[in-house]
This record gives C-alpha cells, structure tokens and sequence, in this order.
C-alpha cells in the first residue's frame, strides 16, 4: 500500500507531515549535515517529535524516529497510529534504517509511516511494509529446544 501525495491531505495528515518538516529543522546533525525529522502521531492523537542527534562517536547518534519512540514510551506512549519522517532530501523519498523498521516493528506492524520530502509530498506504508519479516516479542515465547 503505496501512495504519493502532492494534493492536499487531510488535517491530521498534514499536521503530522508538517510537525515532522519542523523537527526536522530541529536536527543536530553537524558530521553528516543529513537533517531528518519525526513525529509521532499516538493513540490519543497526541504528536510527540524527535530530530536526528549525531555524535563525533558515530555509533552513538540516534536517529530523528528512535527519539521520537523513546519520548513518546518516556512519556506512557505505547500505541501509536502513525509517524511522518521527513528530511531535507528534495529529490527522493528517504525511508527509516533497519534499527528504526525494527524500533518501529516493537510496537506492532499495522500502523503508518509517511516519508515525506521538504514539500511536504509523500508516500505511505505500514511499518510490516518496511519489516515484513520483523523479529517481535511473539518470538521470545516460542518454544526452544
């Protein structure tokens, strides 16, 4: 389930789409000059934002989608119906990394990832999409030998 947009959305969309756009600018990304932003959109329909935070130890930046998942869970957030992930890319639709397919996959595989470029334009997925064969917490309970 693909789609790219470039008319208008619907309001929750477009807020989403336009809060990612924001935290995007938030972005601390002085190695790899790569800004990307998060938001959130919860149960609730509470919007919780992360930016991309770099460090001179490479290994240790966190990724604008990571932050917004952790502040969401910090804040009793663990049901979300959609994140909107946008980048200052203008040519291309830039998806989340394996780390974050897979932080995303920890809390289910039926809700929504907009990428979206600085237009504002974007394309949907679900996060199974992105991680079709995730490894979940189902796994940790199958039997062993």
């Amino acid at each position: 389930m693909t789609e790219s947009k470039t008319e208008p959305v619907p309001w929750d969309v477009a807020e989403l789409l336009k809060s990612s756009q924001d935290a995007c600018s938030k972005s601390y990304s002085p190695y790899s000059k790569f800004r990307v932003g998060a938001a959130l959109l919860c149960e609730d329909g509470q919007i919780i934002t992360g930016c991309n935070v770099e460090n001179a130890s490479y290994g240790l930046t966190i990724c604008a989608e990571r932050t917004a998942v952790v502040k969401a869970v910090s804040e009793g957030y663990k049901v979300f119906k959609a994140i909107a992930i946008c980048t200052d890319v203008k040519d291309k639709f830039i998806a989340p990394c394996g780390a974050c397919r897979q932080v995303l996959a920890e809390f289910g595989t039926d809700w929504y990832v907009y990428v979206a470029k600085p237009d504002l334009s974007y394309k949907k997925f679900t996060v199974g999409e992105f991680l079709p064969h995730s490894f979940k917490h189902e796994d940790l309970k199958m039997e062993k030998v």
